[in-house]
């Protein structure tokens, strides 16, 4: 079994997520997103993956979200998932996916991934 999370090492909620599971002994490969922001097409995968809408992983309390003059109707979740890509600070966190299953959970709170690396 692998997983992949999508990881803000300044963020405790995913640095406790990212210790959950190396304590599991699951491999894993942390995307750091924030430097390499996931494209729109990804993230539409994720929402569907998690079966949320595009709306559903977005921050709201980020001063990106609050202080956006472009951002598309949150209904629209192509446009929405291209923004997000653009601005990701504004993406949910910690996102984790079960790489042979393709079941995902939001480590919040980081116990949530314990569903995922459990056997």
């Amino acid at each position: 079994m692998s997983v992949t999370i999508y990881h803000n090492p300044r963020c405790s909620k995913s640095r406790k997520t990212l210790e959950l599971i190396t304590a599991s002994g699951v491999a894993h490969t942390s995307v750091l997103y924030l430097e390499a922001a996931p494209d729109a097409s990804t993230i539409c995968d994720l929402a569907a993956i998690l079966g949320m809408s595009v709306a559903d992983l977005l921050r709201r309390g980020e001063s990106a979200f609050k202080e956006a003059t472009d951002l598309p109707e949150l209904s629209d979740n192509a446009a929405l998932a291209s923004w997000i890509a653009e601005h990701p600070i504004t993406l949910e966190r910690p996102i984790v996916v079960n790489n042979e299953t393709g079941k995902a959970v939001i480590g919040r709170p980081p116990e949530n991934v314990l569903t995922l690396v459990s056997s």
